[in-house]
């Protein structure tokens, strides 16, 4: 896999060989990759498969020897952008950074039925599902305050696609969020969502990211298209 004209790269070493991970952003300091859809972000005992830190290697760096370098994840089934650090001050900056909401992520959501409100906020705390623990529910165990924005893109005549913005970012936010107000998304099988279009995933990606550089203070701005498997299921939903 070759980087996409990485700002500050060095020519491809150290470069993942997963061909469905796309590096967008590369210098000295971090990363910016496209996650595809089926790849776990770390290592962990319920997985012992490709990892997006095994596939990257020795461009991460700092904190957790076991997951390096990483600022957030994405789910293993959401898709898109994701900043990763090549150190320890960047890891520290980014990771601040988002603990400050300096770190902006937009993601592009298919949730089922058409919402009555054309933006929104839900605004409800989540924590680990008491009976189901591979899953996040409001008011669920040890709550933490979660806020996701969202704008309706389009309605279409079964479902809203949706802009969703994260304020916080808790474990399954968005998911959980539009399943709360009775709009799981499509293909969230973990949240009740259908899957009128075969994706055997939810449909979520990840497709805008800006934040500042940790070292230079330069603002950072990013998008990634829908992947093709979301892309034609947006068309069928459609009518296309």
């Amino acid at each position: 896999m070759t980087p996409e004209e990485p700002a500050g790269a060095g020519g491809d070493a150290g470069a993942p060989e997963d061909p469905g991970l796309r590096i967008v952003h590369l210098d000295d300091d971090l990363a910016v990759v496209d996650k595809p859809a089926g790849l776990v972000v770390h290592p962990a005992p319920s997985h012992t498969g490709p990892t997006l830190v095994s596939e990257l290697g020795d461009l991460l760096g700092g904190g957790d020897p076991e997951r390096p370098g990483i600022v957030h994840r994405l789910d293993k089934d959401t898709s898109g952008l994701m900043v990763v650090a090549r150190g320890p001050e960047a890891l520290a900056a980014l990771q601040e950074a988002v603990r400050e909401r300096a770190v902006e992520r937009r993601y592009l959501a298919l949730a089922g039925g058409r919402l009555a409100s054309r933006t929104g906020t839900i605004d409800a705390p989540i924590g680990r599902a008491t009976r189901r623990r591979t899953r996040m529910a409001v008011a669920g165990a040890a709550s933490r305050a979660a806020r996701t924005h969202f704008e309706v893109l389009e309605l279409l005549p079964r479902e809203s696609y949706v802009e969703a913005r994260l304020e916080t970012g808790r474990t399954h936010q968005i998911r959980a969020h539009f399943a709360a107000i009775g709009h799981p998304l499509v293909g969230d099988s973990t949240y009740g969502g259908k899957d009128p279009y075969g994706l055997g995933r939810q449909f979520l990606h990840a497709h805008r990211l800006a934040f500042r550089h940790p070292r230079t203070g330069a603002p950072l701005e990013f998008t990634s298209p829908l992947p093709a498997d979301l892309a034609a299921a947006l068309a069928s939903a459609r009518g296309e």
